[in-house]
């Protein structure tokens, strides 16, 4: 299976983009004042995707490991496996060092504005909360993507039917060829046959033919078996033109 049709990159495409929007945002709130009132909602918006890619990375995890069961099956070798797993670790490093970062804070933020940051946080979920929010709440991307693979799987499976029925033609077609050439073949033996029985009744002819020419010697002299060599030359070339170009 091809890069472009595996549910892995895919899905690891998608997550990709989620970790670079999440870390542009990341250095977006650094650069926030602290005073600022944007830097509470800025945080909610970067723990709150935190969250959500952790739980997709989860589920990446758990294909990987389910893949890893029976390889082949899925047509990927321990070194493609090992390549996902490193990948999803690194993905799942990038995200906790977002989400450290986030909620250590800035070094230079004031004792009161880092209460107020705190206080917003405690009324925001937890990660687990966040994850169950945007598996089942907030996870219409994860149902469009479930769907999209879906109806991508569907179309593998129609194009793979429409192979096979063209493969089942081949097959019935190089089979009526195969029973044409059994029935040539058959037909040949029986002209074979008939001609074979034709030689043999000829040569029993031929041979009944030359017993009577030798009694026939016997009792004729030199001069008559001389005219009757002449006349089995003669009768020789006319079974032969009657039996062979007629």
């Amino acid at each position: 299976m091809s890069s472009a049709q595996d549910p892995f990159y895919i899905v690891k495409e998608e997550i990709q983009d989620s970790i670079d929007k999440l870390q542009s945002t990341f250095h977006k709130w650094e650069r926030v004042s602290p005073g600022m009132g944007d830097q509470v909602h800025v945080t909610k918006e970067l723990l709150a995707n935190c969250g959500s890619i952790e739980w997709q990375v989860d589920e990446l995890e758990k294909a990987v490991a389910v893949a890893a069961k029976d390889p082949a099956l899925y047509g990927i070798d321990e070194a493609e496996l090992e390549r996902r797993r490193r990948w999803t670790s690194n993905a799942r490093t990038q995200v906790r060092n977002v989400k450290t970062g986030v909620l250590a804070g800035k070094g230079s933020a004031g004792a009161g504005n880092a209460s107020e940051v705190r206080r917003e946080l405690m009324r925001m979920p937890n990660s687990n909360e966040a994850s169950r929010y945007d598996q089942y709440g907030g996870g219409r991307e994860d149902d469009g993507f479930v769907q999209s693979e879906s109806d991508r799987q569907m179309l593998l499976i129609k194009q793979q039917d429409e192979e096979l029925d063209e493969l089942s033609k081949s097959v019935e077609r190089i089979g009526g060829v195969g029973l044409t050439i059994h029935d040539e073949l058959v037909a040949q033996e029986r002209i074979i046959d008939e001609l074979g029985t034709e030689m043999d009744s000829t040569k029993n002819r031929l041979d009944f033919v030359q017993k009577k020419v030798g009694m026939v010697m016997k009792k004729a002299g030199a001069k008559g078996q001389m005219m009757m060599i002449c006349f089995l030359l003669v009768l020789f070339i006319i079974l032969f033109v009657l039996v062979f170009l007629t």
